[in-house]
């Protein structure tokens, strides 16, 4: 079952042309990671599929992208209900300047659950899904900003679970971390493509190589070549993968 379609994609600000003809299809529960030198159109392609460029003044969209079989840029798609279903995790962690409990809970008091309870328990079951419950457990209360920057990421995961999305969006998730850190974002990736749908950019070869089971190569806003991930890292059908992958420009 494909989770995302784009069709004929075209993006613009202002005069600028940011994406060309993009076409792609996203399987569910998997990772798909976008690569690509900076300015290349992969985090703006990544922001159509959750309408995060709709907060940009002078954009203009041109295409389709289906998820789920629904156009999210039809007329009568309601943004908010789209970005609960298609969570957004950003380069450097944001929790809210409230407790690690509040952090998490907040998408469900927002929606108007107001069931303690079920609040409790969704909290729990996040940060058990973000890998973060047995190191925050006993300190629920406390500020988020008292957790260091890994915990601070797998806290924004654990907030973007609570709300039950069906797709993650990940914006260069680890390029603000440690290699230790680094390395419990990738396998939690791993292990939430279970039940989730990943779409992550990275500017990081090996970490796109690790964790996604296709890869997508931008470059000057168009997708120069679509795969496996183990085809482009090791038989790209292009050139310009090639010397992309092996660092020869970018």
């Amino acid at each position: 079952m494909t989770s995302i379609d784009a069709r004929e994609v075209d993006f613009y600000y202002g005069d600028f042309h940011a994406l060309k003809n993009i076409n792609m299809m996203i399987d569910s529960n998997s990772v798909t990671a976008f690569i690509g030198p900076s300015g290349c159109g992969k985090s703006t392609f990544l922001r159509l599929l959750n309408r995060m460029n709709d907060l940009i003044d002078g954009i203009r969209f041109v295409g389709e992208i289906y998820i789920d079989n629904e156009n999210i840029y039809g007329k009568n798609v309601e943004v908010v209900e789209l970005r609960k279903k298609v969570g957004m995790v950003f380069q450097k962690p944001n929790p809210f300047p409230k407790s690690i409990f509040e952090n998490v809970a907040y998408g469900l008091r927002v929606d108007g659950v107001r069931d303690k309870t079920f609040i409790e328990r969704r909290v729990q079951e996040s940060l058990k899904g973000a890998a973060l419950w047995d190191e925050v457990k006993d300190k629920l209360k406390k500020s988020a900003f008292e957790l260091s920057g890994g915990q601070q990421q797998r806290l924004c995961i654990a907030r973007t679970l609570a709300v039950q999305p069906s797709i993650i969006l990940m914006d260069e998730p680890a390029s603000a971390l440690d290699p230790i850190s680094t390395s419990k974002i990738e396998d939690l990736i791993y292990e939430l493509k279970k039940e989730y749908t990943i779409v992550i950019v990275t500017h990081n070869m090996q970490q796109a190589a690790r964790v996604s089971d296709k890869t997508a190569f931008f470059y000057l806003g168009e997708l120069i070549e679509y795969d496996s991930t183990r085809k482009m890292f090791t038989n790209p059908a292009k050139d310009a993968t090639q010397n992309y992958i092996t660092g020869r420009f970018g």
